[in-house]
């Protein structure tokens, strides 16, 4: 069975990047792709990527009738996506959202990081979308999909996708101090930022240059607190690079009282904790992810070492659009429709 589609925000770079997914998926046909800015222009004329492979053409929110979708993607800011998921959920249409508006479970959270939020009731049932750490959220969503409800899914952002999948093993083995701080460094290409250039991604400010921002101050703090139940204890400083795509996520763990291991240990508590994730590689001892080795695809690479300082120090490598956006969607979506959820995904990278 084909399941119509519908991307709102199709037009920026996770949305396009959904555009592509889309239109080579097996099971999901691209129905329609909507942009204010860009209405009435053909997807290819936009992006000539796409030549040869599509005559879709952008439409206005407005004017697209997302009523014959069975999955809308939300590729849109954040504080925008709960003003439009309502009526598409309320309509039978079964909501993926990119946004950061159905991520956080409680809505004081939100509010003090975004805004107060609008659409509380949604919020209470969304499936946090990260597949490999909420499996079950997301397996509810698919068995109340399939008995006829349509159902939303909050997918993570990419420095929380990054972060948790590095991190989360060796938390949930207990082999983390449940007091101290955990500390995660960052590094994101300049796609993570958006399309719209600013004076911190613009070329020639982004080339040649990498900085830190955010510190102490980031909006995915509390995401990744979340995810990992460190409750206030997370120092996450995100860094631009100038990259289009990638992103390393360094974590900093500070062992238990205690706990003792080494490296090999580690990355075999990490293989057997990932060993039903196809989309996850946990790197051998004395290897590192590699941004490079996961670039257009949906995969995840995942490093660990045992540090003789008394630390755990993981490392997460995906592709910010990939893995951290759009293919995680398709990724969600999968689940909930029922297909195996690599379906239409690219799991290998160029190699140079």
């Amino acid at each position: 069975m084909t399941y119509r589609a519908g991307v709102v925000g199709a037009a920026g770079f996770a949305g396009i990047e959904l555009v592509r997914l889309l239109l080579r998926h097996p099971e999901f046909d691209l129905a329609l792709a909507t942009s204010d800015a860009l209405a009435g222009t053909p997807i290819a004329q936009a992006y000539p990527a796409f030549s040869g492979v599509t005559d879709l053409a952008f439409s206005t929110h407005e004017d697209a009738d997302f009523s014959a979708c069975d999955v809308v993607f939300l590729a849109v800011p954040h504080k925008a996506a709960m003003g439009v998921a309502p009526a598409l959920i309320a309509s039978g249409v079964t909501v993926v959202d990119l946004s950061a508006d159905f991520r956080l479970k409680d809505p004081a959270v939100y509010e003090q990081w975004y805004a107060p939020h609008t659409a509380t009731d949604l919020l209470a049932t969304a499936a946090f979308g990260l597949p490999e750490l909420t499996g079950e959220e997301l397996a509810a969503a698919a068995a109340r999909r399939a008995a006829g409800e349509a159902v939303l899914v909050g997918c993570a952002g990419c420095y929380p996708t990054a972060t948790s999948l590095a991190a989360a093993p060796a938390i949930r083995a207990g082999l983390v101090d449940a007091v101290a701080p955990v500390v995660a460094d960052a590094i994101s290409g300049v796609t993570g930022a958006g399309k719209k250039a600013t004076e911190r991604t613009h070329f020639c400010f982004a080339n040649e240059n990498a900085e830190a921002y955010g510190v102490g101050t980031h909006r995915h703090t509390p995401e990744i607190e979340q995810i990992l139940g460190l409750g206030g204890r997370l120092v996450f400083t995100p860094h631009l690079a100038p990259l289009n795509r990638g992103l390393l996520s360094t974590v900093t763990l500070p062992m238990a009282p205690g706990a003792k291991t080494t490296t090999e240990e580690l990355v075999a508590l990490y293989r057997d904790f990932y060993a039903e994730s196809p989309l996850v590689t946990v790197m051998d001892a004395g290897v590192q992810p590699r941004t490079a080795s996961v670039a257009g695809t949906v995969r995840a690479q995942v490093g660990v070492v045992a540090h003789p300082a008394g630390v755990i120090v993981a490392t997460g490598a995906i592709d910010n659009l990939g893995k951290g956006a759009a293919g995680q969607a398709v990724q969600c979506a999968n689940i909930v429709f029922g297909l195996p959820e690599t379906c239409g995904l690219e799991e290998i990278a160029n190699p140079v």
